[in-house]
């Protein structure tokens, strides 16, 4: 470490004779980031004065940070060579995702409000949206990706029996696909990398691949950094975290290699708003070709930071601009400076979101609140995608990704199953090939508030069954999920471990990826029709105010009650104010859940008025209206186990969280009441919609037998799973 003059020696030895540590620490400290800033330039800033550090650096502060690194963290976690349960090297690496997650989880609590939903302004969403995702589903996900990949073009590898989580079909034969490729053909992207979780483990399995192909560890980290990872996030803080953990692992296996010169292609997204058309002018030299190449860029990258990996970047010649930037690498003007400042990371990330990658693995966002420009934004290019960020980058993936080459992901599970996904789920069905997945218990990974799947989809069809796990019935957090998964690949037969083909998912109404269920409840989706083919299933009304329009029944004046079996029109006629109101509830089967009454005076003209004065027209929030007073069977749309139907005779509205079941004169009601109360059906809704939202299109897509020839067209439920 080298002082700067005699000056700066004897403050340290004045320092050291007050016992004042801390300033000497916080010099020492300086002096190594600025040492550090010409092997990692993409982290450490160099700065001239100790004074300048905004970040009180104490040694002596049992509140501040660098008491609790040393104090609080094993010293174990910050040493290069600790080995994992494993066998493999683990230590300071992964820690680093885990120091960028604390470090902005206090900015993550303030801005994610899941009670009400608020849109996430552009400036939050790395807040709102970063993860970091659990050692060994990384591990489950790059091992069946990249090291898949490589596997089944390489058979005589011996890369499967060193992968700990890789799934291989219970025959054991891994699908051959006859085409030689390099390891440095193996490129893997992660286009909202947070701490390079992903890219860290993927290096382990690369330098597994290089080495088996004869080369050295040196040559092999070398060519790993350069030719096969990559990794964009729209948060400067994680790409210059994730430049960071890609180094520390690249010196796990060459020790020499910060002087190597060799820098991640790990990088911020940055945005062109507001680049000077001279720095253009001076790069482009009068040739238009070039000029015009790079004003795409700008184009392309405009607002880069609201939209992240998901921009397209429209065709440039990337070849003729890197030229470029090699000849005016040793001019000495203002121009170059400029160019390579600006317009050089521009150009580098407008690159990585150009090519095409063997692998593609992440964590994406989970966000479903966007502001209006992201909104705009998404509609105009991932319409069908629109329902969460997450969708938009599962399609988005394979867009970057090779053809039969793999896309990773760890996202929410409702993909798999709701009405909003559907697009989504055709789209992955019909044309390209669900690999393996996991699908967690409810409440395993607490880290994302919501229920979560890993999985792999291949960018291509195949005839090949998918390697399935439902672990919904194992509670007790993630470590509880790795056990079992490590159970199923030792024992296929476990009762929780599953091959099946997709094409089987069209059978039942929706496509969802039900791949537990039996060959039985397939035949019943296809031999039978559906209930909304021969009832009638509702969503009811939203008041928009329930304080000002519901009261509970015991609140209300008796004689402005209308608690008989009105129609719409005796309703009308009766002068009545208050009516029965189906409205959801605890769990109830047959009947029940009678509590609440609503302003339907004169056919509701007040609730209509009210609403039509704040939205324009009241039609969107009273739906269902010719269906008001029906008999029906209701039921609460969010449950926290399984579902209750019961039994609502002539005379009441219904609620959005009460939905609402119908029949013609001639069907007797109280026959599909039996058949929807029976264990059966809780079955058979697990296989549509597993989630705690149990919608009008989730039971309208039941299978039911109807008998015309018995009286009251009985309705058989001779379904079985």
């Amino acid at each position: 470490m080298m002082f700067q003059c005699e000056k700066e020696k004897q403050q340290i030895i004045d320092w050291k004779n007050e016992n004042k540590v801390d300033d000497v620490f916080r010099m020492l400290f300086i002096k190594q980031c600025n040492a550090l800033n010409d092997p990692l330039p993409m982290l450490f800033e160099r700065i001239s004065d100790y004074t300048e550090l905004l970040l009180n650096v104490s040694v002596t502060d049992r509140e501040g940070i660098i008491w609790h690194l040393i104090h609080d963290i094993p010293e174990n976690n910050f040493n290069v060579t600790a080995i994992g349960d494993d066998g493999k090297p683990v230590g300071q690496v992964e820690i680093i995702g885990w120091f960028y997650q604390y470090y902005i989880s206090e900015k993550h609590e303030s801005v994610v409000d899941p009670l009400h939903g608020k849109v996430v302004e552009k400036e939050d969403v790395p807040a709102a949206t970063q993860l970091f995702t659990t050692d060994w589903v990384v591990r489950y996900i790059i091992d069946n990706s990249v090291g898949r990949y490589w596997i089944e073009r390489n058979p005589n590898s011996s890369l499967k029996n060193k992968l700990k989580y890789f799934v291989a079909p219970k025959d054991g034969n891994v699908r051959f696909i006859d085409e030689k490729i390099t390891p440095e053909q193996l490129t893997v992207l992660d286009p909202c990398m947070g701490s390079a979780h992903f890219g860290v483990y993927a290096f382990d399995v690369l330098e597994q691949i290089y080495q088996e192909c004869g080369y050295s560890e040196r040559d092999a980290t070398a060519s790993i950094v350069n030719n096969n990872l990559f990794g964009l996030d729209i948060d400067k803080r994680a790409a210059q975290l994730a430049s960071f953990a890609i180094t520390m692992k690249a010196m796990q296996y060459d020790k020499r290699f910060l002087k190597r010169k060799i820098f991640p292609h790990f990088y911020e997204i940055k945005e062109s708003n507001g680049v000077d058309s001279n720095t253009v002018d001076y790069f482009a030299n009068g040739d238009e070709r070039l000029k015009r190449d790079m004003q795409s860029i700008l184009h392309d990258l405009q607002d880069a930071k609201e939209y992240g990996s998901i921009i397209q970047i429209n065709p440039v010649s990337f070849d003729a601009l890197f030229a470029r930037f090699a000849e005016i690498k040793d001019i000495s003007s203002l121009g170059k400076i400029d160019s390579f400042e600006t317009l050089l990371p521009l150009v580098q990330e407008a690159k990585i979101l150009s090519d095409k990658y063997a692998v593609v693995a992440t964590n994406p966002p989970y966000l479903n609140k966007f502001d209006a420009k992201l909104k705009k934004y998404i509609v105009d290019n991932y319409a069908d995608y629109k329902g969460d960020l997450f969708s938009v980058f599962i399609y988005r993936n394979f867009g970057f990704c090779e053809k039969d080459g793999y896309s990773g992901f760890m996202t929410p599970m409702v993909w798999m199953f709701i009405k909003t996904y559907e697009p989504l789920r055709n789209y992955v069905l019909n044309n390209k090939a669900i690999t393996t997945l996991i699908q967690f218990e409810y409440s395993a990974f607490e880290e994302a508030t919501v229920p979560i799947c890993s999985f792999v989809l291949k960018n291509g069809k195949t005839n090949n069954n998918g390697e399935y796990f439902r672990l919904s019935d194992f509670t007790g957090g993630m470590e509880v999920q790795r056990q079992k998964v490590k159970e199923a690949l030792e024992n296929r037969d476990c009762g929780f471990f599953y091959e099946s083909s997709q094409s089987n998912f069209f059978k039942i109404p929706g496509s969802p990826v039900a791949y537990w269920a039996s060959k039985q409840v397939l035949k019943d989706f296809e031999d039978n029709p559906i209930i909304d083919k021969v009832f009638e299933t509702r969503n009811g009304m939203s008041t928009t105010n329930n304080n000002k329009f519901l009261r509970n029944w015991f609140e209300c004046d008796y004689t402005k009650c209308g608690l008989g079996q009105y129609s719409a029109k005796t309703a009308n006629e009766s002068g009545k104010k208050w009516f029965r109101y189906n409205k959801g509830g605890e769990f109830r089967r047959w009947y029940g859940n009678n509590q609440y009454l609503v302003n339907w005076y004169k056919d509701g003209e007040e609730l209509k008025a009210y609403v039509a004065e704040r939205y324009g027209s009241y039609s969107k929030e009273i739906r269902s209206e010719d269906r008001y007073f029906f008999e029906s069977i209701t039921w609460s749309g969010i449950t926290s186990s399984q579902t209750g139907f019961r039994f609502s005779p002539k005379g009441a509205l219904f609620d959005s969280g009460a939905n609402g079941l119908f029949a013609s004169e001639d069907i007797n009601l109280k026959y599909l009441l039996g058949f929807l109360n029976s264990k059966l059906v809780i079955e058979l809704i697990g296989f549509i919609n597993p989630t705690i939202n149990t919608g009008s299109g989730t039971v309208g897509s039941l299978p039911i037998i109807v008998n015309n020839n018995l009286n009251s067209r009985c309705l058989h439920t001779r379904l079985c799973v």
